[in-house]
C-alpha cells in the first residue's frame, strides 16, 4: 500500500531526520519527496510504500503523529486511495 504524508510547521533544525528515522524504523519506504521552506514554515510531501511494514495502518498513524508533536509539526498521513 502507497501512502501520502505531510509535514508542516516552523523550519528547525532536525524534522528530516526526525520523520525518516522514524520511517526506517518502520521499515517503510520512500518512493518521493517534495520539501520546501516557504516564509519560515518547513512544508514536506512524501509517497511512502507501506508494504514491507509491520505495523498496521492505524498504529503507523499513531506513531507519525507522535513524532509530528515531538519535533514541533503537524503531521499527517493519508492512504494513497
Amino acid at each position: 500500500m502507497k501512502a501520502i504524508l505531510s509535514v508542516i510547521g516552523r523550519d528547525k533544525v532536525g524534522i528530516i531526520a526526525g520523520v525518516s528515522n522514524k520511517l526506517q524504523e518502520l521499515n517503510i519506504n520512500i518512493l518521493d519527496v517534495n520539501q520546501t521552506i516557504l516564509d519560515g514554515y518547513f512544508t514536506m510531501i512524501m509517497v511512502l510504500d507501506l508494504k514491507e511494514s509491520k505495523a498496521s495502518f492505524d498504529v503507523i498513524k499513531k506513531v507519525l503523529s507522535e513524532v509530528g508533536s515531538s519535533l514541533g509539526v503537524e503531521l499527517k498521513i493519508q492512504r494513497e486511495e
